[in-house]
């Protein structure tokens, strides 16, 4: 059935980028000062996920550092760091020590802030490489505490450094994170914007077509096939990642069940599987506050305490949220967070009203599987740390 099944995968990276090419241009017009040998611009990048925000990013810093490679002049060095589950101090400390050898690596916590920013301009100092480009992926997981995103694109307008270019680029799923930024972050972070919009249904089966080449046994597919996975992908997230997903389960089923080709059919029950990994997914991508109020429910849960009252759920996350060293929200914004996961599926919401003199009041309880909540959260290291580095699941 496949002939090399990882081409559908996530990790894989396409030798060229197809249906982002006015995105492409303006990566390329962004990054040209580099090229020059003059200051990068920072750079905000934005859109849902799945479509096409790192696999570009990768791709056009590879041809930059490739490029530049041939210049006596110019020397370009990317640090790249994944944000999630991360405070503004723990990045900077993953910044250093992605500078540093494996010998000279510092602790994640214990250092005052101003003195682990000065390693980080001293480590900046010290490169070889004429320009330094960090890439912060998931950057809308700092949450409120931009101060690391003011101080990088400054460092060396603020003669923290002399001889190095320092370029940022963030990459968010959330345009909405833009929003809240100070307005001195805004300014040197949003330097240049580009937006990656949803694939519409034909430029989703270009890259169907594009990978099922590689991918797929010859003549296995069905016709109608890659029209279908395209389309039911388009009209409902406009994610490429999603697409693939699809065809990929799509042709695992047919494996499993020992057909000779792909059909709708094998498509239309692919869609299922993956509405379960989406949900996953989404869940993972949640910020960091989120993840320790689902915590808080899922908590109550395994006590047998739920539905439960938004007072009730607090006083958990208030504790979770110490004892892992998070920033402790008012109970105002702990309720917002209350309904933007209602608002997506995960929680379910009662009204219960006492009638005359006793009020009414909400409750809350999980609405998507325990064991899928816990799933994820055990992947978040500091929330697992804050119940004494023992699993979730291992409470059930």
């Amino acid at each position: 059935m496949f002939e090399d099944e990882h081409v559908l995968q996530d990790e894989y990276t396409p030798e060229k980028l197809i249906e982002r090419d006015e995105e492409k241009d303006d990566y390329v017009e962004a990054l040209q000062p580099v090229a020059n040998g003059g200051t990068p611009r920072n750079i905000f990048v934005y859109g849902d996920t799945g479509v096409g925000k790192t696999v570009a990013t990768r791709m056009i810093l590879d041809e930059l550092v490739t490029d530049t490679d041939e210049f006596e002049d110019v020397d370009v060095e990317i640090v790249w760091l994944n944000c999630k589950g991360l405070t503004s101090y723990q990045t900077a400390v993953q910044l250093v020590n992605s500078l540093r050898g494996s010998s000279r690596k510092i602790s994640s916590s214990g250092h005052a802030k101003a003195a682990v920013y000065e390693m980080l301009w001293s480590e900046l100092d010290d490169r070889d490489a004429t320009h330094v480009l960090f890439v912060l992926d998931e950057v809308d997981s700092l949450g409120s505490d931009d101060n690391l995103l003011y101080q990088i694109p400054r460092a060396r307008s603020n003669q923290h450094i002399e001889d190095t270019h320092i370029g940022l680029i963030g990459i968010c799923n959330n345009f909405k994170f833009r929003e809240s930024l100070s307005q001195r972050v805004k300014s040197t972070l949003c330097e240049t914007e580009i937006r990656f919009g949803p694939y519409d249904a034909g430029e989703l089966r270009t890259i169907l077509n594009q990978r099922a080449d590689k991918a797929f046994v010859d003549g296995v597919l069905d016709d109608d096939v890659i029209p279908l996975a395209a389309a039911l992908a388009g009209q409902n997230t406009g994610s490429a990642r999603r697409a693939l997903d699809i065809l990929y389960n799509a042709g695992s089923l047919a494996r499993k069940h020992d057909d000779d080709t792909v059909t709708e059919d094998h498509v239309r029950e692919a869609v299922s599987v993956v509405e379960k990994g989406v949900i996953e997914d989404e869940l993972r991508d949640l910020p960091t506050q989120s993840h320790l109020v689902l915590y808080a429910i899922a908590q109550l849960e395994q006590q047998g305490e739920t539905p439960a009252r938004r007072k009730e759920i607090y006083e958990v996350y208030e504790g979770i949220a110490e004892r892992g060293e998070f920033d402790v929200k008012a109970q105002r914004t702990v309720l917002d967070r209350l309904g933007q996961l209602s608002l997506k599926g995960f929680l379910h919401v009662n009204e219960v009203n006492k009638g005359r003199g006793g009020g009414k009041h909400h409750q809350y309880e999980l609405d998507v599987k325990l064991d899928l909540v816990l799933t994820v959260l055990d992947e978040h290291s500091r929330i697992v740390e804050a119940t004494g580095n023992q699993q979730l699941s291992d409470f059930t």
